[in-house]
């Protein structure tokens, strides 16, 4: 796959002209940048494919770079570079998403390599976006006959929620949890378990919308209503009449927006921008945050009175951290589904690699799990799946004891104090199940 674009952000001038020389030779399409600041905007003002980034930069550093660019664009795929051994950085680089990491000075096959691995990943993520673009609600109805996302009790009562509150179509209902833990799959669960299965389910990212756009968006406008406005537009409540509208990061809504949101769910009626006469809607409200509500509440950051209507019915989707029962159920349907629509032989799994995988803290949860699986298969060279597909294991060996799981041993250990040693207190206090807090007390010998 030559047809990538790849940017370079690199203050070595050095750097950037042998590695722009090097990749240009074999076709694929370059960009450079000195530093952090003119890379971001490079990235807003074209498409790129492939982010090749120093580690350290003057200004912003390259961790904060990529903090910026995958919170802005989390399809990129990122190649970190360093003078530099710091393992801790690179630990940190490689869980806030960056997929490779070569050390300077690196030979001109390494990063052939690295950039071959991510242009396989690439084409594959694109055929199979193209191939969902084409489902039908049918397919994705078959989620409620048999949701593979875990055999945990704690996922069990979430989809039991799910279940039970699809029922009630104009109750709103509000999904928390971390990033990655599948909150707009338990939104498709509802939809489709409810009286709406054969009705729209719309969706919108609330923090990913620009605030100036956000409003003509959601209640839409008629033409001439303002400069641009040349013709009628459907808002996306329209567009999720007599289905559903699943609002993402709601907690990321403007002040002003979501007190006429509130209405909107109270009075099932709003009015389009430009016109002077009410809609009727028949419309589900679903929201998810992964931020705390009542800390935005008492931060005047969130209303309190749309938060209490939205949380009418709630459902939090807890860690995979926290339910590591759940992880190899997960590796092996990730694996299944993805070996055969690329119709491809199911690799086996190391023993050792289910035992150390259920020991890693996910940050990620489910979505980075299943990156990880997908690339494992993709870049393996034999039929068992083990430590040596997946580097981000083998970087927490370099490491030790993180300072992340140091911090849990303490947790661990004061909540045990505080609840006499007894397990089941102990884990309900931690919010997690006594049979995950049992693996961590044999693995840290507590």
């Amino acid at each position: 796959m030559t047809n990538l674009n790849i940017l370079i952000v690199d203050d070595e001038k050095r750097i950037r002209e042998e590695l722009s020389e090097y990749l240009l030779r074999h076709h694929y399409s370059v960009q450079c940048a000195i530093d952090g600041e003119n890379g971001l905007a490079l990235l807003q003002h074209g498409t790129v494919d492939i982010l090749i980034l120093d580690i350290r930069l003057p200004g912003m550093d390259g961790l904060e770079v990529l903090r910026k660019a995958l919170s802005s664009y989390p399809t990129l795929e990122v190649i970190m570079i360093s003078g530099h051994g710091d393992m801790n950085t690179v630990i940190q680089a490689m869980r806030l998403g960056a997929i490779d990491y070569l050390q300077k000075p690196f030979r001109s096959s390494e990063i052939k390599a690295a950039i071959e691995r991510s242009g396989k990943y690439l084409a594959w993520r694109k055929s199979t976006s193209e191939a969902n673009s084409t489902l039908l609600p049918d397919h994705l109805a078959k989620l409620i006959e048999k949701p593979v996302i875990g055999i945990s009790e704690a996922i069990k009562r979430v989809m039991d929620d799910a279940i039970n509150y699809a029922s009630f179509k104009d109750t709103p209902v509000l999904i928390t949890g971390e990033s990655g833990t599948g909150k707009e799959i338990i939104a498709r669960v509802i939809h489709y378990a409810g009286a709406g299965k054969e009705r729209n389910f719309v969706a919108v990212n609330c923090s990913a919308m620009p605030e100036n756009l956000l409003e003509s968006e959601f209640f839409g406008y008629k033409r001439g209503a303002f400069t641009g406005a040349i013709q009628d537009k459907k808002g996306l409540l329209e567009q999720a009449r007599g289905g559903t509208l699943f609002l993402d990061e709601i907690g990321d809504m403007p002040l002003a927006l979501q007190a006429k949101l509130l209405r909107v769910i109270e009075e099932k009626k709003y009015m389009r921008l430009g016109e002077s006469t009410e809609t009727s809607i028949d419309i589900r409200f679903l929201a998810a945050t992964n931020r705390n509500p009542e800390a935005d509440i008492r931060d005047k950051s969130f209303r309190a009175d749309l938060y209490y209507r939205l949380a009418a019915c709630r459902i939090h989707i807890p860690a995979l951290r926290e339910r590591s029962e759940d992880i190899e159920v997960l590796i092996k349907h990730f694996s299944a589904s993805f070996c055969e629509l690329n119709k491809i032989a199911l690799p086996k799994l190391d023993p050792q690699l289910i035992e150390r995988i259920q020991n890693y803290d996910f940050p990620g949860n489910i979505r980075e799990l299943k990156n990880l699986v997908e690339r494992a298969i993709i870049t393996n060279r034999d039929a068992i799946l083990g430590l040596d597909d997946f580097p981000i294991l083998q970087a927490d060996d370099a490491q030790g004891v993180s300072t992340l799981e140091s911090k849990l041993i303490e947790e661990i250990k004061r909540a045990m104090q505080e609840c006499d040693h007894n397990q089941s207190a102990a884990a309900k206090k931690l919010g997690i199940s006594r049979y995950t807090l049992m693996r961590k007390l044999k693995k840290y010998g507590i």
